[in-house]
């Protein structure tokens, strides 16, 4: 791999829906520069970017892969990224290190979400882009449709196409220029070759070229002055104007093709080299004081990289995934993390494509490199040059929701299980593992079933075997009423024996109160070293329940009376008449069990409002509140019991066509029906009985 200066590097991101082609995509750029030999396919599990076991096994991509290309004098790094949208981590990623994003469409299926939710990332990023209209060559194929879809739904910036379809679906020959207003025909490599403009597409042509012109006619003062003076402006101006556009996010050019055929690919990488923005302009970050700083893409300036990817390998172990932002990163380098206060020493640099990796002397600013073995640092993290240690801004990943307990099927597997599992969070931010002591459960939390399916799927590979079940919902439970009771503990066994009686009285408090022990003794019936023994007995006695097992809360015990004995009591004999005393007394209380309540945010488009709104409301919700988002959103909230939630990730992408997002957080916790608690007391005797 030659080493390329900063204003002859592109840096693309793939995204789109899945199935649109974005693998495929990814192959026809890489086969028709010559940087692989043949054309894999996506269905065999044999394509340079899905090359991991578990994209063979379901062909699909499920890891950003880099596969960059050498073409007329320029590096092009491309990045393919998954369309699932449990794989979010890894697309946002990419579009952080990403000067430009080609976001992929497949002609024969319209503008499906996984492109509708790249382009709103694109705008809340203002990311320059291009839309490419794959599978021209399929059958239903249509153009025009795809493009009036695109119009429709798709807001922000000016769609304008820049290449025309010659034909679509059996008829597919060629694309129209239609800034150089020339027609191309491809051969087996993707190599072009112009021909003729079909008659019935000549004043279209005229017609969007003027279109163009009219739009490049705003990139400047200039440029606007000299159309309204003439109504004409040179193909070089049109081009620059289009350019600068392009690079504000203010215009997405579309362009069209077959990533099978071959067809379009030779345009799509001129578009990205005359297009596209290099990776030139500055960035900002903060340093150690948290102060603003521009940082340059200069090669001789300071290094500065950003990790957005990483993942493991066989041989190399951790690999680490950077975009230089500024200077000349060269093995032995060492850098400061800022987030975590330490050193790396750079080993290694490998170019990257797909799985062969490639050593590489250095790697200059604007270019994206993969370094193997770092200590500690992780994705999102920044390195810099001790001499200038800056932190540049991170990930914005989505919070998840999806959770599942995960457990070990036997011993040995359990003592593999942890390392293993901390190897995949390391790859994947948006996965975390909790401890639950309350519920003696390890909870793994991610954005979808898909992606916990996976992490199986991925220890059973690395030799632990260990299964998904639904996570216990922390009850707790509390006492309505009021009660006195009496409790007399009494063993003898020969020699010292054990004695203490209590009497205490138990009163459920409003929510929030938490627990209060009383000392009412009077006469010292109950020498005062054993109250704190009492009170122990009693907690004791709350951490197992009274109706299913739950941590009883909000809780009043008033001691008031007892009896000891000078040589049979003790403290232990206290502490177990304190919780006999609760035992036998707070079922008489009117206990209830309590279920914690989220509060619940869904971003959800207008059309599908009342369907969500219903389906919250049969998860026992209360909608509190809705308002408007600017982009014909809305922001829907309600309070759900969170063992409603369980399986919301699911339903809502169901019910939206993953068009929708959410977000929960803890509020409280309230009396459950009747109907639930009977429910929870049912399974909760089942549990023990299990256990028994």
């Amino acid at each position: 791999m030659n080493i390329y200066s900063t204003d002859k590097i592109r840096n693309i991101g793939l995204f789109g829906h899945q199935g649109a082609g974005k693998t495929s995509l990814t192959e026809a750029l890489l086969y028709h520069t010559g940087a692989i030999d043949r054309l894999g396919k996506v269905e065999n599990g044999n394509t340079a970017s899905d090359f991991d076991p578990e994209e063979i096994k379901r062909c699909m991509t499920v890891f950003s892969a880099l596969a960059p290309i050498e073409v007329k004098g320029y590096k092009i790094n491309v990045i393919d990224t998954p369309g699932f949208f449990d794989f979010v981590a890894e697309s946002l990623g990419a579009l952080r290190v990403a000067d430009a994003a080609v976001l992929v469409g497949a002609a024969n299926s319209g503008m499906e979400v996984g492109l509708e939710k790249a382009w709103a990332l694109c705008q809340k990023y203002s990311k320059p882009r291009v839309i490419f209209v794959n599978k021209m060559d399929k059958e239903n194929a249509n153009f025009q449709h795809f493009l009036d879809e695109a119009h429709e739904k798709l807001s922000g910036a000016h769609i304008v196409p820049l290449q025309l379809p010659i034909g679509a679906a059996d008829t597919f020959k060629g694309v129209v220029d239609v800034l150089n207003q020339k027609a191309y025909a491809f051969d087996a490599k993707g190599v072009a070759s112009e021909t003729a403009i079909p008659a019935e597409l000549e004043d279209e042509v005229a017609e969007i070229r003027e279109q163009i012109t009219e739009a490049a006619a705003e990139a400047t003062d200039e440029l606007m002055e000299k159309y309204l003076e003439t109504m004409e402006l040179s193909d070089e101006e049109i081009k620059e104007g289009i350019k600068t556009l392009i690079a504000s996010a203010k215009v997405v050019p579309v362009l069209c093709g077959s990533s099978i055929t071959l067809a379009g690919v030779s345009l799509l990488i001129d578009a990205a080299i005359n297009y596209l923005p290099a990776p030139v302009a500055s960035v900002t970050g903060k340093n150690a004081a948290d102060e603003e700083v521009a940082v340059e893409a200069d090669p001789k300036a300071p290094v500065c990289a950003l990790i957005f990817k990483t993942s493991s390998d066989p041989y190399v172990g951790k690999i680490s995934y950077m975009r230089v932002y500024s200077g000349t990163l060269r093995p032995d380098t060492v850098l400061h993390n800022l987030n975590r206060g330490i050193d790396e020493k750079i080993g290694n640099l490998l170019s990257i494509r797909g799985k062969a990796q490639e050593k590489i002397s250095e790697a200059q600013a604007g270019d994206i490199v993969a370094v193997g073995r770092l200590t500690a640092s992780s994705t999102g993290e920044t390195l810099s040059e001790g001499s200038r240690k800056i932190e540049l801004p991170g990930l914005d990943l989505p919070q998840p929701f999806f959770c599942r307990a995960i457990r070990a099927k036997s011993k040995a597997d359990e003592d593999k299980m942890s390392a293993n599992l901390q190897r995949l969070l390391q790859e994947d931010p948006t996965l975390q593992l909790t401890r639950v002591e309350e519920t003696h459960q390890a909870l793994l939390t991610g954005i979808g079933n898909v992606q916990l399916d996976l992490c199986v799927d991925r220890l059973k590979r690395m030799g632990v075997d260990v299964e998904l079940y639904p996570r216990k919902i922390p009850y707790r439970e509390t006492l309505k009423g009021s009660v006195q009771q009496e409790y007399r503990h009494k063993k003898q066994a020969g020699g010292r024996g054990q004695f203490a009686q209590v009497s205490i009285e138990i009163t459920g408090l409003p929510s929030g109160s938490g627990f209060v022990f009383e000392d009412n003794i009077v006469g010292g019936v109950v020498s005062k070293n054993y109250i704190p023994a009492v009170e122990k007995g009693v907690r004791a006695a709350m951490e197992t329940g009274v109706l299913a097992g739950n941590p009883v809360v909000d809780v009043k015990i008033r001691l008031f009376d007892g009896k000891m004995h000078d040589v049979d009591s003790s403290d232990m004999a206290f502490q177990i008449a304190g919780r006999g005393a609760f035992k036998q007394g707070a079922p008489k209380a009117k206990p209830v069990i309590l279920e914690p309540i989220v509060n619940v945010e869904v971003i959800v488009p207008d059309s599908y409002m009342g369907d969500v709104i219903g389906d919250l409301n049969s998860k026992r919700g209360r909608i509190s509140g809705m308002d408007p988002i600017e982009g014909g959103m809305q922001c829907v909230k309600a309070q759900v019991p969170l063992a409603e939630m369980q399986n919301y990730a699911i339903d809502l992408r169901s019910i939206t066509q993953g068009r929708a997002s959410f977000t929960q957080e803890f509020d409280h916790y309230e009396e459950t029906p009747a109907s639930v608690a009977e429910q929870v007391i049912a399974e909760a005797k089942a549990e023990a009985e299990e256990q028994d």
